[in-house]
């Protein structure tokens, strides 16, 4: 069979995801300050886009600029000397200088003070100390191994190998670094952790140091009978021991550790007006639109390349408009619909969250899964009974008995609120809770669905929630 070249004609259909719908479908998943940020940047590349001022805008910078000037001539001419009085502290001349802002010029962050980490605080404390330099190059290998707790990473024979020193000096360095502040930093198992602390704090009883050397597993897992048996102490006396353990840090490096809070900015604000829910989108700092009417005029006679050119960021900075206003409309509707699906919710709070999908929201505003998926996500809203992410009110079906469901956040908020309120000495089993929710909620859920829940919300078992004293 002979290879030959032939020439074929075929229609197809075929989605093309053009640089303007590639867009429009990013504004949708960005977050708020994203989003912000994205407008910001087309700004400053687009001749064609402008931002819009409105009148009370301009009245007000027009006042904040009177008022600036006026304090300004007030810091200029005031006699601070005579209004100060004894209390000043300062002559004449400083007080000149200090007038003339000596912060002018300096960024925003070199104002600011950056908290200090783990490795910072060590080494500042050994540069204050008796520490040579070889000694300090070798410590700065060790503070290199330390994780966020404060415990060391590497073993002594990999640091020894790194900094070509003996295990000797090593381990004595080590040894140091541990009784800096804070005490214990550098160990490499709790027991060694909290011993080096009770060695700084004089700490020597030989049953509290038998109990953190050999019974830390046993403290933690609440097994405090064997112990009062073992060591013959009454549980009062036992616990005299645990709450001077309990005075011990086992994780010296966390409050340097750099996790800092995550604040949210809300992008929608529900809120409740009678029998009704009036729903406000966030826009403070989003900048209004328009096109620049300086370089539309100059178009007309501009040649033909430089037309090229207009013509292209006209019509992006048209696109990017509508792509704003779709995005802003289309989040609208799918917390409408939420609200819609979860009113309940909305009036007495999570427990009274139904089950929901993005289905369900999807059909009820006429629009594909996809787009209501990138719509809530990374999207906040401010509710009576606080800010929610978006997908928190889509959430799984647990059956009742009556044939109804009900949604799995608000069966989680029950065990919790159960945990909550039980007696520490006998707490609720996984079992026991399914019980109860059976009972109250006639819900039919078994008890490794309780125990999954619970485990997802950080709460631990029943054992280890069980106090003695």
């Amino acid at each position: 069979m002979g290879l030959e070249l032939r020439q074929q004609l075929k229609l197809s259909q075929q989605l093309v995801m053009t640089p303007q719908l590639q867009q429009a479908i990013k504004l949708l998943q960005l977050s708020r300050l994203e989003l912000l940020e994205t407008v910001q940047q087309e700004l400053m590349e687009n001749p064609f886009l402008d931002e819009l001022e409105t009148e009370a805008e301009v009245h007000d910078s027009s006042e904040k600029l009177t008022e600036s000037q006026a304090e300004e001539e007030l810091v200029r001419n005031a006699d601070w000397e005579n209004y100060l009085g004894e209390f000043s502290s300062t002559s004449k001349q400083a007080t000149a200088r200090d007038a003339e802002v000596p912060e002018d010029g300096l960024s925003f962050e070199a104002r600011l003070a950056s908290k200090p980490s783990l490795e910072g605080h060590l080494n500042w404390q050994m540069r204050l100390s008796n520490f040579t330099d070889q000694e300090i190059a070798i410590s700065e290998i060790i503070l290199g191994n330390l994780d966020t707790n404060g415990y060391l990473q590497a073993s002594v024979d990999e640091i020894r190998l790194m900094v070509q020193a003996s295990a000797e000096e090593v381990e004595d360095l080590l040894m140091r670094i541990q009784r800096l502040d804070p005490v214990g930093v550098g160990a490499r198992t709790p027991q060694e952790c909290l011993l080096v602390q009770m060695e700084v704090l004089g700490l020597d009883d030989p049953i509290l140091v038998s109990l953190v050397k050999d019974h830390l597993e046993d403290l933690e897992k609440n097994r405090y009978k064997p112990l009062a048996r073992k060591f013959k102490l009454s549980m009062d006396e036992l616990k005299e021991y645990l709450d001077l353990l309990q005075t011990l840090d086992p994780m010296p490096g966390t409050n340097f550790s750099s996790n800092e809070p995550h604040y949210v900015s809300p992008d929608v604000y529900v809120y409740r007006y009678g029998e009704d829910f009036v729903i406000i989108l966030n826009e403070d700092g989003l900048p209004r639109l328009q096109m620049n009417t300086f370089y539309m005029d100059s178009m007309k006679g501009a040649a033909d390349k430089e037309k090229e050119y207009f013509q292209e960021k006209m019509r992006s900075a048209a696109w990017l408009m509508k792509s704003l206003y779709q995005r802003q409309r289309t989040l609208y509707k799918v917390v409408e619909s939420i609200v819609r699906f979860q009113r309940e919710f909305f009036i007495d709070g999570v427990t009274k969250l139904k089950p929901l999908i993005l289905k369900e929201v999807a059909e009820d505003i006429e629009m594909h899964e996809s787009t209501v998926s990138r719509i809530t996500t990374n999207k906040y809203v401010s509710t009576p009974h606080g800010i929610y992410e978006l997908k928190f009110f889509f959430n799984s079906a647990l059956d009742l008995d009556d044939g109804s469901q009900v949604g799995s956040e608000s069966v989680k908020a029950l065990i919790k609120q159960m945990i909550a309120g039980e007696d520490t000495k006998k707490p609720l089993s996984d079992e026991r809770i399914g019980e109860i929710l059976k009972d109250k909620l006639e819900v039919n859920i078994a008890r490794r669905t309780v125990a999954k829940y619970r485990s997802a919300m950080g709460i631990p078992s029943s054992s280890k929630r069980k106090q003695y004293f």
